[in-house]
């Protein structure tokens, strides 16, 4: 079998039958003056290599549509031409196998299923392409993103493994977390956001319930960033708070 087109889990017990038998089955039919049942006739006996990949590529296509919003595409592996696999009586499932991917180089399982049943894994490619946005031109370590700097562009997103940006707003007030080249498809890792707080910092401490609103001098124990849980020491009292950072030196209360 070629090596690496598949990994085959052999669960299936021999044929019943040899082509001599079958042969010799289907004349004395023919004798008796009964037709052959469906699937009995020479090479009947055999699941076709074309239904198993159908039922692989189907089941991929499923799952990563499901989970990309993109335009998907599935590429299967080849099957070693002299595999032989008892037809199925039932329907073929697809499945993941544990740790597969939906997107770049993958493996599906395909399975007959039953007590006499078989199993095995095909490689395959899922391409998957999708708006997103890329960098323009280079961008510096620490530099923040302007929309100058990136474009939405139908790309090949199948090897972001992190996930992939698809509007401006997503990358506001967003620093390059290394230098950058033009071409890139922005992904998470690339970009951080911006300390908006530092730790000693003086904070505004906002607590707002309904109408009333109260603010109070503070400081910050721990950097934080927009949305970040931190903590902060009230002045007046001494006493330490969590709150979310609200933007540059404000922090609301968390009740």
């Amino acid at each position: 079998m070629q090596s690496g087109a598949y990994v085959f889990q052999n669960t299936v017990k021999p044929l019943p039958m040899t082509r001599h038998i079958q042969r010799a089955f289907a004349a004395l039919l023919l004798v008796c003056g009964l037709s052959a049942p469906a699937g009995a006739t020479e090479g009947s006996a055999i699941q076709a290599h074309a239904e198993i990949l159908a039922a692989g590529r189907s089941f991929l296509l499923e799952a990563a549509r499901a989970r990309h919003s993109g335009n998907v595409a599935v590429r299967m592996g080849r099957l070693d031409a002299r595999l032989r696999l008892a037809r199925c009586t039932r329907a073929l499932e697809g499945f993941l196998p544990p740790g597969a991917r939906l997107s770049g180089s993958a493996s599906v399982g395909v399975r007959c299923p039953g007590d006499a049943g078989w199993t095995l894994y095909v490689k395959a490619h899922i391409a998957v392409s999708a708006p997103a946005l890329v960098t323009t031109r280079p961008i510096a370590r620490g530099a923040p993103l302007s929309p100058a700097d990136v474009q939405i562009v139908e790309s090949d997103v199948s090897a972001s493994g992190y996930g992939y940006f698809q509007a401006l707003d997503q990358i506001e007030g967003m620093l390059a977390r290394r230098p950058l080249p033009a071409g890139a498809v922005l992904n998470p890792t690339m970009v951080k956001a911006p300390r908006l707080i530092r730790r000693g910092d003086r904070v505004t401490l906002v607590n707002a319930a309904g109408p009333i609103k109260v603010e109070m001098a503070a400081e910050a124990i721990s950097d934080g960033t927009k949305g970040e849980r931190i903590r902060v020491r009230a002045l007046n009292s001494g006493r330490v708070i969590d709150g979310w950072v609200v933007s540059a030196g404000v922090v609301k209360l968390t009740l």
